[in-house]
């Protein structure tokens, strides 16, 4: 093990390779599935200043280029730069167009010059990230003056219900963690960049059976990517005492699903 593999394992975070595997994988599967990721984007979208006219525009974690599409058209006199870590979500959507490059990076660490985007926009990528101070250093330096910041995470309480059932079956690690939204606060404060908005905000989805649930996660490369997570086959009684645990939280609408979405709007002011 790596003095990389050791830090994620001590801050309980997924590493990012293997976040960029999972998603890779995912690319043809993703945009079937991913009727939460295309609210809160749609939601993020119109929480963007409305007199924006960004010459340059980044979608960051940029996925199936969904958003990078979406940009494009809102923006279609600006050059659009989709940026991701995970090759396949590249490779898939190349041929979508929407932004003029597709470009392989980091988001701790963009390949980017100082002071060239008057636009980035995230939605649901930064919650892979350890470093979210130095994705805001970055996305500080690559921003022109004037030029903002939109972001949607996840934060700690993000599939509860899921992770709650799963401790009751055998208390290992099942559920991807996340930052608490205090940190979220504390590190955008101490940006640099000024805070317009930010505050944290429950979307549920509602499920027939857990299988749905589970199968949704896997498809969209967001399945259980922490250090400590139990390895292979989960087993046929430890699957049943799940099914039995998330039965309590059943709703009229179904078997709910929360995630605790995190937006922020910020504005490099100098």
């Amino acid at each position: 093990m790596n003095d990389l593999s050791i830090a994620l394992l001590a801050a309980g975070l997924p590493d990012k390779r293997q976040v960029a595997v999972s998603f890779s994988r995912a690319a043809a599967s993703y945009d079937s599935v991913a009727e939460l990721q295309r609210a809160v984007g749609h939601e993020l979208l119109a929480r963007l200043p409305q007199d924006l006219n960004p010459q340059r525009w980044l979608d960051l974690g940029s996925g199936t280029g969904y958003f990078s599409r979406e940009l494009g058209q809102r923006y279609a006199h600006s050059q659009g730069l989709a940026l991701d870590i995970a090759q396949g979500m590249l490779a898939y959507a190349r041929p979508l167009g929407g932004a003029q490059h597709f470009i392989a990076g980091d988001a701790e660490s963009l390949p980017l010059q100082s002071n060239s985007c008057d636009v980035i926009f995230s939605s649901l990528a930064l919650q892979w990230c350890a470093d979210f101070r130095g994705v805001l250093s970055e996305a500080r330096r690559v921003l022109k003056p004037g030029g903002v910041l939109a972001f949607a995470s996840l934060c700690v309480g993000t599939l509860h219900e899921l992770r709650d059932s799963w401790q009751a079956v055998d208390g290992q690690v099942h559920v991807n963690r996340f930052r608490e939204f205090h940190a979220y606060q504390q590190l955008c404060a101490d940006s640099g960049l000024q805070v317009l908005s930010l505050h944290n905000q429950p979307h549920v989805l509602h499920y027939p059976q857990v299988r749905q649930l589970t199968h949704e996660l896997k498809a969209l490369g967001a399945h259980n990517l922490n250090p400590g997570r139990p390895e292979g086959l989960t087993g046929r009684a430890r699957i049943q005492g799940l099914v039995a645990a998330y039965e309590a939280y059943r709703q009229p609408l179904g078997l709910p699903a929360t995630y605790q979405v995190v937006y922020g709007i910020l504005e490099k002011t100098r």
